[in-house]
């Protein structure tokens, strides 16, 4: 298959890992960024076709991993009421609030039901109008712009039988959150494409040059990954830094246009909070006052909020890099998929469900 099949032909991978072994002369920490590139690294086991000097740390880049706590009790407040339908994407049904999860709410009666789509939602709010269908907007910027468009078609169309509950966050102030932190430990990135093939390069070029560190945007098989790497160590071994776009069969310069003008017409920058690290300044994408009307928080609002339980849970560690998932004593052991303490766990694209699926590794 295009696009698949010369991206994972074995020859080529061994060329390119032939190289990077070549050119290594020191030891390396960097980062992928997005949680698609970790199961591809773990699925491949690309880590073991690496120079032992070279090692891969794991992002924040799960959008279901790093969704606040708060939001998803809010989502199951929602959920839980009657006369609505609450629609989401399907690795948000098992992700732990403070006290249960939208699974345990279906289970009991509720009407949650999992889609592929917001505009899935939309036609949903349309055959069901006297019910409140809301669904629940999350993701880095590359699902936000199919949320703007169902939002933008909501008020077109009146259908105020619809709203959203967003909790959009953005991935370059996430990375700046990392490099300022004082026992920061990367030296490079490897960007997420699906990401930059929406906003473009512009963003993290700044940040390369303000912060003097190689980021190469690569895609998601195996010779993307290897080459983003390769790229990262030419780089890291000259003394240099700079933007490079691997990924240059989806991503382009100046992003996707339109999906960036519906962005900014429907959603505003916000602070946003990240589970298991905390707020982090403009990193959010909310819904703009005009579209008010559509905002399930402001609709559904929440009177009380629990406060959760510490259950031993280091995601927080492990989504800033500082722990791999079979570092916490819980892993494989009392957090499995079927009994996840956190959402990486629970996640497609969580570290910890890569690990147990691919790599069947345990803290012993």
């Amino acid at each position: 298959m295009k696009y698949i099949d010369e991206f994972r032909q074995a020859t080529t991978v061994q060329n390119w890992v032939h190289a990077l072994h070549k050119i290594t002369t020191q030891s390396w920490t960097i980062m992928e960024v997005c949680g698609g590139q970790t199961h591809a690294i773990v699925r491949f086991g690309i880590h073991d076709l690496l120079p032992e000097t070279i090692r891969l740390i794991h992002g924040p880049g799960c959008p279901v991993c790093v969704t606040p706590i708060e939001i998803i009790d809010h989502a199951l407040h929602i959920a839980s009421l009657p006369d609505g339908i609450f629609c989401s994407f399907g690795d948000m049904l098992r992700v732990p609030g403070t006290s249960t999860d939208l699974l345990t709410v279906k289970a009991k009666g509720g009407d949650v039901r999992i889609v592929y789509s917001p505009l899935e939602a939309l036609n949903i709010a349309k055959e069901n109008p006297k019910k409140n269908v809301v669904f629940f907007a999350i993701g880095f910027e590359t699902t936000a712009p199919a949320n703007a468009m169902a939002a933008y078609q909501a008020k077109k169309e009146s259908l105020n039988n619809f709203s959203l509950l967003v909790s959009h966050v953005l991935i370059p102030p996430a990375l700046t959150f990392l490099l300022q932190s004082p026992d920061n430990q990367v030296q490079a990135f490897l960007a997420a494409g699906h990401v930059c093939t929406v906003t473009g390069n512009s963003e993290y070029k700044k940040l390369v040059k303000k912060y003097k560190i190689p980021i190469v945007v690569t895609g998601f098989e195996p010779l993307d990954i290897l080459q983003g790497i390769y790229y990262c160590v030419e780089m890291l071994e000259r003394g240099e830094h700079s933007l490079v776009n691997q990924y240059h069969r989806s991503v382009r310069e100046e992003g996707n246009v339109p999906a960036q003008a519906i962005l900014e017409s429907v959603f505003r920058v916000v602070d946003r909070a990240w589970r298991g690290i905390g707020t982090i300044p403009k990193s959010g994408l909310d819904l703009r006052d005009e579209y008010s009307n559509f905002d399930a928080a402001v609709r559904y609002p929440m009177k009380e909020r629990s406060l959760p339980q510490n259950n031993g849970c280091i995601s927080g560690l492990i989504l800033q890099g500082k722990k791999k998932p079979c570092e916490c004593p819980l892993f494989g052991t009392k957090c499995t998929p079927e009994t996840s303490l956190g959402a990486p766990m629970v996640s497609n694209e969580g570290a910890c469900a890569a690990y147990y699926r691919y790599a069947k590794l345990t803290a012993s």
